[in-house]
């Protein structure tokens, strides 16, 4: 005999009732570590926070933060009630102060003609700057704790952006729509494989950058359609010094990863590199998916090795 299953029934929270100030209560809530972890998630960018009720000029952004491995800045604004003129107004304010390049804007409910602004906004923007608009609401099922969800209203279309360049530009720019091709059905192709690795959203640039969970250093993936090569690489922005541990560690770190990358300390600069390649004709697709087992192989081994001693 077969019995009913019995389900509970989702019910919508007041925003007010959760956090009764704005500012003291969701601000502050946002920006803890896991939570900010949450809206990464949702919109695909690795979110570091900076400060909060960071000034700009006589005002104050809610939160001040950047795009883990790559530092370009993210403004949040928080806004528990339907969208604004003053809190469209503001988010550029805001953005042009710190010279931010991805703004979130992040409401009760929205407005249609703030939807069509920040639409306008990602179309008439440069592939650089990144708008988001986020419905904020929170569920609970009977006497459950409320769970918080992020609803993306508008968000950039970087493949739109990317055509867009290129008219101006077609050469250079057909080449940055394959790159963003090539990294979107990458992230297609490990997400299909289960990977846990953390992987972020793409942009038509060269390359791809996964978090290992340290400021020190961040894995990178590569293609280079002049050399024929795709590559894995532990890339190392400002730490010499961890460089120079690892080096010193080199033959235990070889054995773990089964096989001897390139020991790039580039002194020179002020990165290094720990890099492996592996031959390819990245501008024929057909082959794109062996780059793409290749890459993710490397980069789970990567992950593994490099996360415990960075």
């Amino acid at each position: 005999m077969t019995y009913p299953v019995k389900l509970g029934k989702l019910e919508k929270g007041d925003l007010r009732k959760v956090w009764l100030h704005e500012a003291i209560g969701f601000t502050n809530w946002l920006a803890l570590d896991e939570n900010l972890k949450l809206l990464s998630d949702e919109i695909g960018i690795d979110i570091k926070l900076l400060q909060t009720e960071a000034l700009v000029g006589k005002f104050i952004a809610d939160i001040l933060a950047e795009e883990e491995n790559t530092g370009r800045k993210v403004i949040i604004e928080n806004q528990l009630e339907a969208t604004n003129h003053d809190h469209l107004g503001k988010i550029i304010t805001y953005a042009s102060g710190y010279d931010a390049e991805i703004i979130i804007w992040i409401v009760e409910s929205t407005r249609e003609e703030h939807v069509r602004a920040i639409d306008w906004l990602n179309e008439h923007t440069d592939e650089d700057i990144d708008f988001f608009l986020i419905k904020m609401e929170i569920w609970k099922i009977g006497d459950s704790p409320y769970a918080p969800k992020f609803q993306v209203i508008s968000q950039p279309n970087d493949w739109a952006k990317a055509v867009k360049e290129s008219t101006s530009h077609a050469e250079l720019n057909e080449n940055r729509i394959q790159k963003l091709d090539f990294w979107s059905k990458f992230k297609e192709y490990a997400l299909n494989k289960k990977t846990k690795l953390k992987l972020r959203k793409p942009r038509p640039q060269h390359w791809y950058d996964i978090s290992i969970g340290s400021s020190n250093a961040h894995v990178a993936l590569t293609i280079n359609s002049v050399d024929d090569i795709v590559t894995c690489e532990l890339y190392i922005p400002h730490a010499k010094e961890l460089f120079s541990s690892l080096y010193a560690d080199r033959e235990k770190i070889e054995a773990e990863l089964g096989e001897k990358p390139d020991w790039m300390e580039l002194p020179e600069r002020k990165a290094s590199r720990i890099r492996i390649a592996h031959s390819a004709d990245t501008d024929n697709s057909e082959k794109w998916d062996e780059y793409f087992a290749w890459l993710l192989q490397e980069a789970e081994k990567f992950q593994k090795v490099f996360s415990k001693i960075t």
